[in-house]
């Protein structure tokens, strides 16, 4: 997996989701609506940059908690951070709750974790950009998760909002501009288009700086 990751790390969100539009994946592997909130400075993204998150999935399923039906795992979620790996929380649809807080961040950190994607909500912002620990989510909360969500399910796979399915082991790559879901079946095919766009678009770049205009650019470039 290690390989996985130095084959994609390289390269932005933008450049893999345009690899697999042309590739054909579900949702081009874009987990959409998230913003990354921590850390504090996005810094400078584009072709050829690397991004801010990159890692293995690990995945959290939650359930509103009064809802009896849904089993219970024995471990807090937060214990089930990984060292280099990427957390995917997918929380109940409109939870007006945070699943995610500063002592959560804290164990994450402790455990070496790449970062955290939610589904939902989190709390306690400043406390997660002061520890610069990577957080995308759809958006924040002042309520935690007590008495409103618990964790069903640990690393079993997890259907985003209008998006596609995070398997364990799926490789997660977050940026300024957002997040993208890698297979690792396509990882190589990912890579191998992300390096030709690479050389195309260096080339664009220079006749467009050179007062080329778009629609030559774009005529002599990508054919």
């Amino acid at each position: 997996m290690a390989q996985s990751i130095k084959a994609l790390r390289p390269f932005a969100s933008c450049d893999i989701g345009d690899a697999l539009v042309r590739l054909q994946h579900p949702y081009a592997g874009y987990l959409q609506d998230l913003r990354m909130w921590s850390p504090r400075v996005a810094g400078t993204h584009g072709l050829g940059q690397a991004p801010t998150m990159i890692g293995e999935a690990t995945t959290v399923t939650m359930v509103h908690e009064n809802d009896e039906s849904q089993a219970k795992p024995s471990k807090h979620f937060a214990d089930n951070n990984q060292a280099g790996k990427v957390m995917v929380i997918k929380q109940p649809e409109n939870a007006i709750s945070a699943c995610f807080g500063g002592l959560m961040g804290t164990r994450a950190t402790q455990l070496g974790a790449a970062g955290v994607v939610i589904d939902g909500r989190f709390r306690d912002i400043l406390e997660m950009q002061d520890m610069g620990f990577p957080v995308f989510a759809k958006g924040i909360s002042i309520l935690g998760s007590n008495t409103f969500t618990r964790t069903t399910a640990l690393d079993e796979p997890v259907r985003f909002s209008s998006g596609p399915t995070v398997f364990p082991g799926d490789i997660v790559v977050g940026d300024s501009d957002g997040v993208v879901v890698v297979p690792t079946k396509l990882v190589d095919q990912v890579a191998q288009i992300c390096h030709e766009r690479k050389e195309i678009d260096d080339k664009m770049l220079k006749a467009l700086q050179a007062g080329a205009s778009m629609s030559e650019t774009v005529a002599k470039f990508r054919k």
